[in-house]
């Protein structure tokens, strides 16, 4: 447990990144004495109460009451797991993982980044700079994007010559080989060489979840346009992007999502950016494809509820009707706002502001209502009685994708077929019937998913909790009692299974003769919760004023050790069992105390 390449890898890693660096890269800090402080992008802070520690390299909202290290912060950022967030950050570190890429596969990967990162740098100051990037800046205004959101999205502009870039590429490293793995420039298919991809675009950057450009997107210029252009492409697929797994925007959008559980999904980029400079800060916009499964598990990751904003023409509406049969499957929660007039997002916001389209996004229908609708438009089911069964029938079809594991999706459910008895006039135990029959059929058939556990009530903290909670303080203040401790409170008499499993984690770094550390506890635990535990009791401790840490200690291990306390706890393991581990413990609180000049605790 304490030691080999895994805790290697993770203590690299911390060595080689500053929380307050990774942090300070998406919140405003302040220094406040030796630590910083910042607003907590976990919940709606106005008072910022996100810490930072600096000496312990860990972090804490005291109104979240979440904390941890570089690790928990990534977690808790990106909505990842520890194993993804450990690549994530080993590849910023320059650390090669063992289950990973080799190290050279990881230097140029790293590379690819770089040359990404140039690219788009070149392209917006082209934009920003070049005279012949006129028409784009013209072009930009009249479509209402300020100055201010072509700087914040890194817009670029690609000069209508087939080798701009190219040229570009030959005063540095960056090789024409480079600039082809990632879709910036395509192999002649006469003769020999290379030519730029994008020409005659307005650029748009396409960011992954950690901020880095790996992609663009390109609207032709009108003055450029010969016809035969496609109006918008995208750089194709490559070792650093795939359209199915990315959303336009999101890296800017995360926080505002995370904080409001809600994501507003668009169909263009510039639906997204006008989007974001109204104020709308938690929009995103699908990279010119259809949202897809991999889409929907990327946006579970940070919101409860999806709003998709739908330009107001008849193909906005039919892909509305393709698109929620995929949310009613994912039991997703759906909301469809499809603009009138046929107006898209971004002239709807120009022409009518912010205030009118929140007053839109209010209204916006549920998935299986907004179903209904459309399955029902102009229907008259007194003529057309074959055209209403297969209205029933298609609303049945996707009521079925879904598998109710919760009391709102049971009621949405109840108000569709109660709606469809009503237009219908059939019972709706016949309806109740033919979806259950098409439920059996297995359309397009799924795992079954765990019903919902509900979950026990907390129990009430009593004497033994308090005193595990505050051994644990002073455990984390002075590591050298830890021996003491397991020798009169052993990990398997705890109470409490998260107090157990941290001084379990101090026992056995202390017998490989490692000092269990608040740091080193950090990188030998992985999961979010404990290391939140560890951070609170060690502030705690620091801050609890203790005029005899030893006597103190006796006191509360003689509470944990009272009969009459102990009775509902497990019972300690046979002096056989524990001496092995307490011999070792010993002989190092022994070191540590010669070390440190502290006496032996009074019965030892």
């Amino acid at each position: 447990m304490s030691s080999g390449p895994a805790f290697d890898v993770k203590e690299q890693i911390k060595r080689a990144i500053d929380i307050v660096d990774l942090v300070g890269e998406s919140i405003s800090l302040r220094r406040e004495g030796r630590n910083y402080k910042g607003l907590c992008p976990w919940h709606d802070d106005s008072r910022p109460s996100l810490h930072i520690n600096p000496e312990r390299q860990t972090f804490r909202c005291f109104v979240c009451n979440i904390g941890g290290d570089i690790f928990t912060f990534v977690e808790k950022r990106e909505n990842v797991t520890f194993r993804e967030a450990l690549t994530m950050l080993a590849e910023r570190a320059g650390v090669t993982l063992s289950h990973g890429p080799s190290a050279a596969e990881s230097d140029e990967r790293r590379r690819l980044y770089q040359v990404a990162a140039w690219a788009e740098q070149q392209y917006h100051d082209c934009l920003l700079k070049a005279p012949e990037a006129e028409p784009a800046r013209q072009y930009l205004a009249a479509r209402g994007i300020t100055a201010e959101s072509i700087r914040r999205f890194q817009l670029g502009f690609a000069p209508n010559q087939w080798d701009w870039l190219l040229k570009c590429a030959r005063a540095t490293s960056i090789t024409p080989a480079h600039l082809e793995k990632i879709g910036l420039v395509k192999p002649r298919q006469q003769g020999q060489g290379h030519y730029d991809f994008f020409r005659g675009r307005v650029l748009f950057s396409i960011r992954d979840l950690q901020d880095r450009p790996v992609a663009l997107g390109g609207r032709v210029l009108p003055d450029f346009n010969d016809g035969n252009a496609a109006k918008y492409i995208n750089t194709t697929e490559t070792p650093l992007f795939s359209k199915s797994r990315l959303l336009y925007g999101l890296n800017a959008a995360k926080d505002a999502i995370t904080r409001t559980r809600t994501v507003m999904v668009m169909e263009g980029y510039t639906d997204c950016l006008i989007a974001q400079q109204c104020g709308l800060a938690n929009a995103v916009a699908v990279l010119g494809t259809a949202l897809g499964e991999q889409h929907i598990g990327i946006l579970r990751r940070f919101a409860d509820q999806v709003l998709l904003v739908l330009d107001g023409d008849e193909a906005g509406r039919r892909r509305a009707d393709e698109i929620l049969e995929l949310f009613v499957a994912a039991q997703m929660d759906l909301r469809i706002l499809t603009l009138p007039d046929d107006l898209d997002p971004a002239d709807f916001l120009l022409a009518r502001g912010k205030e009118a389209f929140e007053g839109l996004l209010a209204g916006a229908v549920d998935a299986l209502e907004h179903k209904l609708r459309m399955a029902t438009a102009g229907l008259d089911r007194r003529s057309d009685i074959a055209k209403a069964q297969r209205a029933q029938e298609e609303v049945l079809r996707t009521l079925a994708k879904s598998r109710p594991a919760d009391t709102a999706t049971l009621m949405r459910e109840a108000h569709v077929l109660g709606r469809l008895s009503e237009q219908f006039r059939v019972s709706e135990v016949v309806l109740r019937d033919r979806l259950k029959a098409l439920r059996e059929q297995g359309l397009k058939p799924r795992a079954a998913q765990a019903q919902p556990v509900e979950a026990p009530p907390p129990r009430k903290p009593n004497k033994l909790d308090k005193a595990e909670c505050e051994v644990l303080e002073i455990l984390l203040q002075m590591p050298q009692f830890v021996a003491h401790v397991a020798q009169q409170c052993p990990p398997a008499v705890w109470r409490d299974a998260a107090r157990r499993t941290i001084f379990s984690a101090c026992c056995k770094l202390a017998a490989a003769a490692v000092e269990p550390t608040v740091d080193r506890l950090l990188l030998e635990i992985d999961e979010a919760q404990l290391k939140a535990l560890i951070i609170e009791l060690d502030e705690l401790g620091q801050r609890r004023q203790r005029s005899d840490w030893q006597k103190e200690l006796e006191r509360l291990l003689e509470t944990l050790c009272a009969p009459s306390l102990a009775a509902p706890r497990l019972a300690r393991p046979t002096s056989g069992e524990a001496a092995t581990s307490m011999a070792d413990l010993q002989k190092i609180v022994e070191e540590k105390r010669r070390r440190q000049g502290i006496s032996r605790p009074a019965d030892e």
